[in-house]
C-alpha cells in the first residue's frame, strides 16, 4: 500500500508540476509592449530654437531614457558648390548647439550634435535620414514671421519621416510675455 501511495503521488506531483508549466508557458503576453527610444532628433534652421521646443525635446528624449540629437541645418545658397565652407552659418550654429547639449546636460540627458548642410533645409534633413536613424522626431514649427522650416516643409516631414514625428508649435501668446 505504501508503493501504491507513494506511486500516486509522485504522479500527482508530476501532474502538477505539468500543470504549472503549461499555465506560465500558455499565459497571456503582455498587450503593450514598449520600443526602446534610443535617439531622439530634433532638426532646427534660421538661427534659433525655441527654449520651449527645446525644453519638450528633453523631457521626451529623458522619459524615453534616449539620447538627445539636435541638428542644425544649413542652407548652402544655389551659387556656391555644395561643399562650399559656410563659416558664417556655422558660427551661428555652434553657440546655439552648445546651448543645447549645456540644457540636456544639466537635466542628465546624453547629447550628440550635428550640422548637416543641402540646398534647402528639406535636402540637409533628408541627407541626415540617409545616414543616421532616429527613433523619434521633434520639430519646431515657426511661430509668426520667425525664420525655420515652412508649412510646407513641415507637411513635407510628416509624409516623409522614417520615424514617429511630433511637430511642436509654441503658444504664440507666450512669446509676447
Amino acid at each position: 500500500m505504501t508503493a501504491a501511495l507513494v506511486s500516486l503521488l509522485v504522479v500527482g506531483g508530476i501532474a502538477v508540476a505539468l500543470a504549472v508549466a503549461l499555465a506560465l508557458a500558455h499565459r497571456p503576453q503582455r498587450l503593450e509592449r514598449r520600443t526602446r527610444v534610443g535617439r531622439v532628433l530634433v532638426p532646427f534652421t534660421g538661427g534659433a530654437l525655441d527654449e520651449r521646443v527645446l525644453a519638450a525635446a528633453i523631457r521626451i528624449a529623458r522619459a524615453e531614457d534616449a539620447k538627445l540629437v539636435p541638428a542644425y541645418l544649413i542652407v548652402v545658397p544655389l551659387e556656391l558648390a555644395e561643399d562650399a565652407p559656410m563659416q558664417k552659418e556655422v558660427a551661428v550654429a555652434m553657440p546655439i548647439l552648445e546651448a543645447v547639449e549645456h540644457a540636456a546636460l544639466r537635466a542628465g540627458v546624453p547629447v550628440d550634435a550635428r550640422v548637416e548642410r543641402g540646398r534647402t533645409p528639406i535636402h540637409a534633413l533628408q541627407r541626415l535620414w540617409d545616414v543616421e536613424r532616429f527613433d523619434r522626431i521633434v520639430v519646431p514649427a515657426p511661430v509668426g514671421r520667425t525664420r525655420g522650416f515652412s508649412p510646407k516643409d513641415l507637411t513635407w516631414m510628416l509624409t516623409h519621416a522614417p520615424s514617429e514625428t511630433l511637430i511642436l508649435r509654441p503658444d504664440p501668446a507666450a512669446r509676447a510675455t
